[in-house]
């Protein structure tokens, strides 16, 4: 008698069954890319291997929603056009020509050696006459006000150099317009779209500061066009600075001293909004929690004395590095990043589809908090970035961006200032814990974030300063 029922008999049964169960799903999905195997047969695999690798797996599909957006072309998900509210406060020439990018993208980072031993003497001089702290004694600052100060003076020294870094009247200015983008852009945002150019002109402050911010540039600028016109590209003593920078990379309609003096604002705004925030909660966390100050103190000594100030010494700090990532991390500015509008429609690695017209960003705060990306993520681990660069290089360098760390945005529209910004912070946090004690007043300790929108700033608080006891 025949035997029907044999182990190949079997096989080919099931691989018929499988064969047939393949061609009747729905292939409205062939389009969609997955996370592991998807064809036929090896997709059983991926089913077996999802019982010991799904974290790993639901990671990976993570990052592709993040890569999915900062891959799209401009003219598919438009960074631009997410952003066409600064139209209104930056005004509009700035940002559909933003030069000034490219400035910073190049010259600005490429300069970044050479600028930094101006940048570091500023910087000393500017801290002893903002915090005069004594040894015998606590000074009580404002933090946050003092060090939004500090930054625009240092900063300015890279930008527009000595000593019109120093004018208080034209750090004020440049202050002002930094405190005004966002109220004011969101303000302008609570209008109709068809009413939001007329509020902008009422609302905005861009026309009155771009016209004292020429009073300052403009003596300078005529200055080194003379020479420009006497001796060309070089001359002995040409500044090397932003303003330089935009001057030469001017082209013939936007070459005025309006535009420069606007950018120019739009240049500060970044530097000065960002960075002194950003150091704000570090030092906030270096009172909170005295137990890092000797390990950054001795990092810090040892690389200056073999280093002494300079880039190269500041790229060996990794643990100053570390605390202040750590810090960004959970507190960056933005809730949201890789904001983008859809131009046409998009389709995500999902399989959603979204029509054109929508706005979409990256949830960064969300992400940071995420314990799959960063291990009891709600904990402040100063060093935790030095711990992962041990193993994992130097992807988690404080101006470096992944898909899991967006406080500096990721893909080709990352931050364009953030290695200079990077820059500044690491040498402002190594000078202060090399000068000064830091503690929180009695009865005071780390104050909570404040939220407008999607956009966070530091909670205000005072902090107690003196001169470095051991």
């Amino acid at each position: 008698m025949f035997e029907w029922y044999t182990p190949s008999t079997a096989a080919a049964l099931a691989l018929v069954f499988l064969v047939v169960c393949w061609f009747r799903q729905n292939h409205t999905l062939d389009a969609i890319p997955t996370v592991g195997h998807s064809a036929p047969f090896l997709s059983y695999i991926t089913a077996f291997r999802f019982i010991t690798h799904a974290h790993l797996w639901i990671e990976e599909g993570y990052r592709k929603l993040v890569e999915d957006v900062v891959k799209a072309p401009d003219h598919i998900l438009s960074a631009h056009g997410a952003s066409r509210h600064t139209d209104h406060t930056f005004g509009p020439g700035v940002m559909e020509d933003p030069n000034h990018v490219a400035v910073i993208q190049m010259q600005l980072t490429r300069a970044l050696a050479t600028v930094f031993g101006d940048m570091y003497d500023e910087l000393s001089a500017t801290f002893d006459e903002a915090i005069p702290a004594k040894a015998d004694g606590w000074m009580q600052v404002p933090v946050g006000e003092v060090l939004r100060d500090v930054i625009c003076r240092v900063s300015n020294r890279v930008f527009v150099g000595a000593p019109l870094c120093r004018d208080k009247e034209y750090q004020q200015l440049n202050i002002a317009f930094s405190q005004s983008v966002f109220g004011r852009a969101w303000a302008i945002n609570q209008f109709p779209r068809i009413l939001r150019p007329i509020a902008g002109r009422f609302l905005s402050q861009l026309p009155a500061l771009t016209r004292l911010q020429e009073k300052h540039l403009r003596p300078l600028i005529d200055d080194r066009r003379r020479k420009l016109e006497e001796h060309g590209g070089h001359w002995e003593g040409k500044p090397n600075d932003m303003l330089m920078w935009l001057m030469e990379a001017a082209k013939d309609d936007d070459a005025s001293v309006v535009d420069i003096s606007r950018r120019m604002l739009v240049v500060n705004f970044a530097a000065i909004h960002t960075t002194s925030m950003t150091l704000t909660h570090a030092l906030y966390h270096l009172a909170e929690s005295p137990e890092y100050v000797q390990p950054l103190r001795d990092e810090v000594e040892a690389v200056v004395a073999s280093e002494g100030w300079s880039k190269s010494a500041l790229g060996k700090m990794r643990k100053v590095d570390s605390f202040l990532r750590e810090s960004q991390r959970l507190h960056g500015i933005n809730t949201v990043a890789v904001k983008r509008l859809s131009l046409q429609p998009f389709t995500f690695s999902n399989g959603v589809t979204i029509p054109a017209g929508v706005f979409l960003s990256c949830p960064s705060r969300a992400t940071h908090a995420d314990d799959a990306h960063y291990p009891r993520a709600d904990v402040f681990d100063g060093f935790r970035f030095a711990k992962l660069r041990e193993s994992e290089g130097t992807k988690h360098q404080l101006a470096s961006t992944t898909p899991e760390y967006l406080a500096f945005a990721h893909g080709r529209h990352a931050c364009p200032g953030r290695f200079f910004a990077a820059n500044e912070l690491k040498a402002m946090l190594a000078h202060i814990v090399l000068t000064y004690d830091v503690k929180f007043p009695e009865g005071c300790d780390f104050p909570p974030d404040r939220f407008v929108g999607t956009v966070s700033s530091p909670g205000q608080a005072d902090l107690l300063f003196r001169k470095r006891q051991v």
